[in-house]
């Protein structure tokens, strides 16, 4: 028989105890209380709510009440009083207990499902399981790999896991508007990961504005990366590691700005393929800066600003602290080293192409 969706079953030996504790008037016992607590986890194994659970052993309460048998004889409401004061004390012990065991078992299914599921997220991302069953997989937690999928990474002032409260702000405003199907975020080395099916664009860069403004209370990301549209298991690998390379050019380079997109950032990859050319590049253009005073770091500084200023005196002189007749002449002294013009355009192409070698490579801190 069943009452509101959940079987009678349920209710084990409950009748019988109310009955003798209606006669005596003791406490449910320690071993009754851990056949409660046990009951409360099957039931929960089973699928049913503790709303439902509590609910059936009231209604069987109110059932059995005025048939109990110290309810029944009692002559006076003295003596009524007494038993129904039993009663409820054992009823509360009991739902307690049952309360207890479907909490339980509900923490242990979470603590399982957060370890499958962290366990499926690392096999994702570095590519370690067999791709059929990975796919297979993928569909619990709402990925369908068979599509291009593309993966935007949060690094964040302080590290992320699974219970911050940053990351459970972006993953409510993520479900409200795009649903649980084809995105899946996760924490990874104390980073955000968001992986969604490219077809549609939107989610990423919700992804990413919420990252870098998850609202007032909550801490923003340093730094956000959105790595390319891949097809296939290894294809999320792939835009995985494109947006850590992003996130680790932006910091070698010390781009200004939070958000970086891989497929703006091939240039740098391209120029690092050949590091040994490159590192005659940094060492036949920009090595004679080092006879400057105070070393190459200012002049190396001075070039990569006015690049970003566009090389508009007046702006780069006000990013570097420095008056325009001094911006100048750093210009001429970078000119009299090494023999380039930045005001010539092929020649402004290899000093900036030699500086940005050289921040990629960590020169001139680091000897070439």
């Amino acid at each position: 028989m069943r009452r509101g969706g959940i079987p009678d079953s349920f209710l084990g030996g409950y009748a019988e105890l109310l009955a003798e504790i209606s006669r005596t008037g003791r406490l449910p016992r320690r071993a009754e209380l851990d056949t409660f607590r046990e009951m409360g986890e099957r039931v929960a194994e089973q699928g049913y709510g503790l709303r439902e659970l509590v609910g059936l052993y009231l209604a069987e309460t109110r059932r059995l009440w005025g048939a109990l048998p110290g309810i029944a004889r009692s002559a006076t409401a003295a003596e009524r009083a007494r038993t129904g004061d039993a009663l409820l004390a054992a009823v509360e012990a009991a739902v307690a207990a049952l309360g207890e065991g479907h909490e339980r078992a509900q923490r242990l299914a979470v603590r399982q499902e957060e370890a499958e599921r962290r366990e499926f997220v690392d096999d994702l991302l570095y590519g370690r399981s067999d791709l059929g069953r990975l796919a297979e997989r993928a569909q619990r937690f709402g990925l369908r790999l068979a599509r291009a999928h593309a993966v935007a990474v949060a690094l964040g002032t302080e590290k992320y896991d699974d219970v911050h409260p940053t990351v459970r702000r972006i993953e409510r405003e993520l479900v409200g508007r795009f649903g649980e199907r084809d995105v899946l975020l996760a924490t990874k080395d104390g980073r955000l990961v968001c992986i969604a099916a490219s077809a549609d664009k939107s989610v990423l860069q919700a992804f990413a504005r919420l990252a870098e403004d998850p609202g007032p209370g909550y801490p923003a990301a340093g730094r956000v990366a959105l790595g390319r549209s891949h097809s296939g298991p290894s294809g999320v690998v792939r835009s995985y590691e494109e947006a850590l390379g992003a996130l680790d050019l932006a910091d070698r380079l010390g781009l200004d700005g939070v958000r970086f997109n891989a497929a703006e950032m091939l240039v740098f990859p391209v120029l690092l393929r050949d590091r040994a050319a490159m590192a005659d590049l940094v060492r036949t253009v920009l090595g004679p800066l080092t006879q400057a005073r105070g070393g190459a770091a200012p002049l190396l500084e001075t070039l990569s600003v006015c690049s970003a200023a566009g090389y508009v005196n007046a702006e780069a002189a006000r990013r570097l602290g420095v008056s325009v007749r001094t911006l100048s002449y750093r210009l001429a002294r970078i000119r009299e080293l090494t023999g380039y013009d930045p005001g010539d355009g092929l020649q402004r192409y290899t000093l900036e192409t030699a500086a940005m070698g050289a921040r990629l490579l960590g020169w001139p801190e680091k000897p070439l």
